[in-house]
């Protein structure tokens, strides 16, 4: 559910001075295109999805992802339901860790489920292979060296759809059971704890000769940067969880038109794309 979106707003620091920014290198194998990054403290976090936009949609976590960006000064203000974007100066404060740049903030419910790669619900070994098949050099879907949580989808148009994820920093294996079990408690008082993300939304479009279904995913993938345990107990316990997403779009593979859709499109009612026989 779409709770609010705010005006685009200029966040961040200048690239050395924010603790989280984007970037690219040479692949390690030293060919190809060089690597879309998301650096934490300059050390590579994830591997992106590639500028080209007809390779599949990606978020693959390296060996470098883990740190959390938790702030203990908003961690009060975050224990209940975020009611606008702006409330408690929340934006800015996150804003202060973020590489300088146009973000649009969304304000989301999310009922978020966790995925294990390769078993029931991943993304990358079953809609994304039905429309670009396997890795052609491994033989084997992508692969996001880590568990995410998938949270919504809906039709954009007859050609496009939208898929949402939310991706740990490091994965729920290394959350304290404790705070886990604390979440679940309040949110089964009804509480609706706030977590905050950076994200991105890349549109990526396959070449022509793909295997079955040919058409436009467009991938709105929030990185945690807050909200580890919260994710998890709500996983854990069937419940929503509150997401203050701050989107950059400096840094999307999407056009400015099709960023300015999302709030109406994250409104929609959650529906998955049919099978194609």
């Amino acid at each position: 559910m779409m709770i609010k979106s705010g005006d685009p707003r200029g966040l961040g620091l200048p690239g050395p001075e924010a603790r989280l920014r984007f970037g690219t290198e040479q692949h390690e194998s030293g060919g190809g295109p060089r690597r879309r990054l998301l650096l934490v403290d300059d050390e590579p976090a994830f591997e992106l999805s590639f500028y080209c936009g007809t390779c599949p949609l990606l978020f693959r976590r390296l060996e470098s992802a883990t740190q959390k960006l938790s702030l203990e000064s908003v961690q009060e203000r975050l224990t209940g339901a975020l009611d606008d974007p702006d409330d408690g100066g929340v934006i800015d404060a996150f804003g202060a860790l973020l590489p300088q740049g146009e973000y649009l903030p969304l304000l989301l419910d999310v009922e978020p489920r966790l995925i294990v790669p390769g078993q029931a619900g991943d993304y990358f070994s079953g809609e994304q292979v039905t429309t670009w098949g396997v890795d052609q050099f491994w033989g084997l879907p992508e692969y996001p060296h880590t568990p995410y949580y998938r949270t919504f989808e809906t039709a954009v148009d007859a050609g496009a759809h939208l898929y949402e994820f939310v991706v740990p920093m490091v994965p729920p294996t290394w959350n304290e059971r404790e705070r886990v079990e604390e979440y679940m408690a309040l949110m089964g008082r009804g509480a609706v704890p706030t977590a905050v993300a950076i994200s991105t939304l890349d549109v990526c479009e396959p070449a022509a000769g793909t295997p079955v279904d040919h058409y436009r995913h467009w991938g709105l993938t929030h990185f945690l940067l807050d909200g580890h345990h919260k994710l998890e107990a709500a996983a854990t316990a069937g419940r929503p969880v509150r997401l203050l997403s701050l989107l950059t779009l400096s840094e999307s593979l999407a056009a400015a038109e099709d960023c300015a859709r999302l709030p109406d499109l994250r409104a929609r009612p959650r529906s998955a794309r049919p099978t194609s026989t």
